[in-house]
């Protein structure tokens, strides 16, 4: 069967499945180089609604063939077969628009391969004289639009065709006003200013040349594009900040995966920041306590000036003292990535004032990969369980908790969480479950009464249970107060649940030191709470959300509200001279990774390769007496008996 009938009897089911697809959106026009190369050609590059496509057409016998070289040409693969028969067909179906869902054109790059410049372009223009709809401007603000490159006909020859046609640019060559018209870009051999691979960073002098070039190009108000460049995700990346216009790509889905949802990918604290990315990027991936979090509203993530850090004064640091209160911060989905980048985009951090450092191993028993539940379940009862476990065994045997260990010595213990109380993470500190998302059930374990203080967000847990006990009643029977907001804790006498709905919403610049604020009135209420000291849980919960959204503003924002947390603890720390600091976190979320950024500004690009958890190692920062002893790799399980030990 010829591939032309093979095409147009499957054409429409393709062009159905594609044009359902959300419209991209990228910073940087994309360029599909020698697009027929590609298994599908036109619709690869399509499917990513990309700018461009270029194509190296043979003008013989009366037709167009598609290939790079002249011995090479297969008759089946006609410039109508592969190009035209495929975007006339879109054009019919989408009313006058190449994809449905966008008044935008798309880009034919045709490279003159023909001897016979002017028979080919007499041929080429009597195709497009066929279909205005489809190539006439004029016509059809959405048509396609038409650059010849490869051998141009002369400048002064440019008149003789129409004006909707445009050509490649030669940056050596003066044009006159009226030929510049007709240039619709500057294309430019990169190997003629570097011989730069793409790995690592272009060297000094080869920058200002290939700067220059593009200066140039601007100069004259056209885009420019290079090719024979380095293709891949540091090349593109420098090329989109240098103010290259067009990315010329053999690989067209990764470039356009790189640049789609740009806006999260980077971030800058500036008081000048030109554009703000609106609406709201959401996650899917939440479990049923935190699923109806409502996002992260990214005009509210724009910093205007850094967070300011905490030196301690390393009073008693890693000394053999005694230990009296042990304060836990857990980063949800905080790996060394996330740390990173808000370390570069802040110029510092709190966290990484602290000396003593450690790395952890997170798998949970039955996975090499963790979720919440398991590896919280480490850090709370120092036993392996599986996934979506609260600190019980696959045969429903309970672990005793951190928590009770320290209610047996006589101290006041408190959970503070920046999410909700039932989530995974402040569970394991309070219950017991062989499924994280039986909250009824969780939360009746609280009537044991063991915490001084909870706090966090969802009131629904307490008031829309399925279970019919109401449980605020029971709670207060315990002699439990509740109040609604952190400015109450330690306005009562006695154990105390603070339920502020606050702290179930996304860090923002309004709200960027409410975990800080929160974990203040609660070292104060526990500190006043019992004499023989007390133990403190304070989870950071929303960097994994942001994770989970591939959200790098909101990443930095959620580090940045759970450093400030650390910068309280240390301060008290240091005024107390008796409190272990531990700083970790029960896994890494989204596999972050930083690709690039800007020494100056603190400018970072980064790119989550997944949406969910990995097992990548968790860094333990201790400050504090006795903090040595939390030093070197080892398992997340270990750190309670760590903790266990400082209390013979």
């Amino acid at each position: 069967m010829k591939l032309k009938k093979i095409i147009s009897q499957c054409v429409f089911g393709i062009l159905l499945l594609i044009t359902e697809l959300a419209m991209a959106q990228y910073p940087v026009k994309i360029h599909s180089h020698n697009d027929y190369t590609r298994t599908i050609p036109f619709y690869e590059a399509y499917s990513q609604k990309i700018y461009s496509i270029e194509i190296d057409l043979f003008y013989r016998n009366g037709k167009f063939y598609v290939s790079h070289d002249e011995a090479d040409i297969d008759k089946q693969k006609t410039f109508d077969a592969l190009y035209l028969d495929p975007l006339i067909a879109l054009y019919r179906m989408n009313k006058g628009r190449v994809w449905a869902d966008a008044d935008r054109p798309l880009q034919l790059v045709i490279e003159i391969k023909s001897n016979d410049t002017n028979t080919f372009m007499n041929a080429l223009v009597d195709i497009f004289k066929l279909y205005p709809e489809v190539f006439n401007p004029e016509k059809n603000p959405n048509s396609v639009r038409i650059v010849i490159t490869g051998k141009v006909p002369s400048a002064d020859k440019f008149s003789l065709y129409p004006s909707y046609i445009g050509f490649d640019g030669d940056l050596n060559d003066k044009y006159t006003s009226e030929e510049l018209k007709q240039i619709a870009m500057f294309s430019l051999d990169f190997g003629s200013l570097s011989h730069w691979n793409g790995k690592g960073s272009l060297v000094q002098d080869d920058k200002k040349k290939v700067t220059l070039a593009i200066n140039r190009a601007h100069a004259q108000g056209k885009p420019i594009r290079f090719w024979g460049a380095p293709d891949g995700i540091t090349a593109w990346e420098t090329f989109y900040w240098m103010g290259v216009d067009y990315i010329n790509t053999d690989h067209v889905e990764q470039c356009a995966e790189f640049f789609n949802d740009w806006e999260n990918k980077n971030y800058v604290i500036s008081a000048n920041k030109k554009t703000v990315e609106t609406g709201v990027t959401n996650t899917d991936r939440l479990d049923k306590t935190t699923h109806n979090f409502s996002g992260f509203k990214n005009d509210k993530l724009q910093l205007a000036q850094s967070v300011a850090t905490y030196t301690p004064s390393y009073r008693n640091d890693g000394a053999d003292l005694p230990v009296k209160n042990v304060i836990l911060l857990i980063g949800d989905g905080m790996g060394l990535g996330q740390i990173t980048a808000a370390d570069r985009v802040n110029k510092g951090l709190s966290m990484l004032n602290m000396r003593y450092m450690g790395l952890i191993t997170t798998s949970a028993l039955d996975a090499f990969t963790t979720d919440s539940a398991a590896s919280g379940s480490a850090l709370s009862c120092g036993h392996l369980v599986s996934n979506r476990h609260i600190c019980m065994s696959d045969d429903g045997k309970p672990y005793s908790l951190i928590t009770d260990f320290f209610v047996d010595k006589g101290k006041a213990c408190g959970v503070v969480t920046l999410g909700n109380v039932a989530d995974a993470t402040p569970a394991v500190f309070y219950g017991h479950n062989v499924e994280r998302d039986n909250s009824d059930a969780l939360t009746r374990d609280l009537l044991d009464g063991k915490l001084t203080l909870l706090a966090g967000s969802g009131m629904d847990v307490f008031t829309h249970r399925h279970d019919g006990v109401n449980l605020i009643e029971q709670l207060k029977e315990k002699e439990y107060s509740f109040v609604t907001s952190f400015k109450d804790i330690n306005t009562k006498v006695g154990k105390e649940i603070c339920i502020d709905e606050e702290m179930g919403k996304a860090a923002e610049v309004g709200n960027l030191d409410l975990l800080a604020r929160t974990t203040h009135n609660a070292i104060q209420k526990l500190d006043q709470s019992s004499s023989k000291g007390f133990f403190l849980m304070v989870e950071g919960a929303k960097i994994d959300y942001a994770g989970h959204s591939r959200c790098l503003p909101g990443s930095i924002m959620e580090t940045l509200s759970f450093d400030m947390a650390v910068a309280e603890v240390l301060k008290f720390a240091d005024q107390n001279g008796e409190t272990l600091v531990i700083v970790t976190a029960d896994h890494e979320t989204g596999g972050l990774t930083l690709i690039d950024g800007d020494n100056e500004t603190g400018r970072v690009t980064a790119y989550y390769v997944t949406n969910d958890h990995t097992p990548i190692m968790i860094p333990v920062l201790v400050y504090g007496p006795q903090a040595q002893k939390f030093i070197g790799k080892y398992y997340h399980y270990e750190i309670p008996s760590k903790i266990k030990t400082l209390f013979p």
